[in-house]
């Protein structure tokens, strides 16, 4: 079984963000980049199928050289190979068009990547990449498991989980719960120098120029103070809610 693992380039949640340029750039400057945590638990799954069903393992991400450090410690973690498509990654159509055509050209089994990236959270490219290489897509996934050509997918949904059957090629958006975060892998020494030593392939760009383009950013407005009302001042607090909360 072939497995291809899409990865995103991300900045750590704890990492503080700005902008340059008249807020037309993003300021790399002190930010921490890491594997997107939902492709980590898309990752670790796949080392499972590697280690006990001999698949093989290839990550991908599209992006700069900037992105090599992080399918580097996917290589350290355990993948046998990478790539990486030689592109900015502007949008989800231009990233899953990209992706559509590694996928092509490497005849992948199993396409796994997370639900989302924390840095964008839109969403949307593995379905779309789904429908540029008409593989059966299951969103959500919490659960999997492969047997030959069929795999069992738990998926969750309001109020519980739904579990599907679907036959390969297929490709999966998962999230936690596809592993536990105690699961997670963290490169040993040795991992980290055999990732030296591994294929990491470039790219180019099979689409051409991305269609968006960055106008400007804007961070989140900064909250306003806490107001604390005593418990006794029920009135300042209902007109509180209704005059400035405006929430009754």
């Amino acid at each position: 079984m072939k497995i291809l693992v899409c990865i995103s380039h991300v900045p750590d949640t704890t990492s503080k963000i700005n902008f340059a340029e008249n807020n037309t750039k993003f300021d790399n400057s002190g930010v921490q980049y890491v594997i997107n945590p939902y492709d980590e638990f898309a990752l670790t799954r796949a080392m499972w199928f590697k280690e006990k069903q001999g698949a093989t393992v290839t990550v991908v991400t599209v992006g700069n050289a900037t992105t090599e450090p992080t399918l580097r410690k996917a290589l350290a973690i355990g993948a046998d190979d990478a790539i990486r498509v030689n592109t900015e990654a502007l949008d989800g159509f231009t990233v899953a068009k990209e992706l559509a055509e590694v996928v092509k050209n490497g005849e992948y089994n199993l396409v796994l990547a997370g639900k989302e990236s924390i840095d964008y959270n839109g969403g949307m490219v593995p379905a779309m990449l789904a429908s540029f290489v008409d593989y059966s897509f299951v969103n959500a996934c919490i659960g999997l498991e492969i047997e030959g050509e069929k795999a069992t997918i738990s998926r969750e949904i309001d109020g519980g989980k739904e579990i599907l059957s679907a036959n390969l090629p297929l490709i999966i958006a998962g999230q936690k719960g596809l592993v536990e975060e105690k699961d997670l892998r963290i490169p040993n020494m040795r991992g980290i120098m055999m990732a030296r030593q591994k294929p990491l392939a470039i790219v180019e760009s099979a689409n051409g120029n991305p269609t968006t383009k960055i106008v400007s950013f804007e961070k989140q407005p900064a909250k306003s103070a806490c107001k604390l009302v005593d418990a006794d001042n029920v009135g300042e607090l209902v007109n509180l809610l209704h005059n400035e909360a405006k929430v009754i």
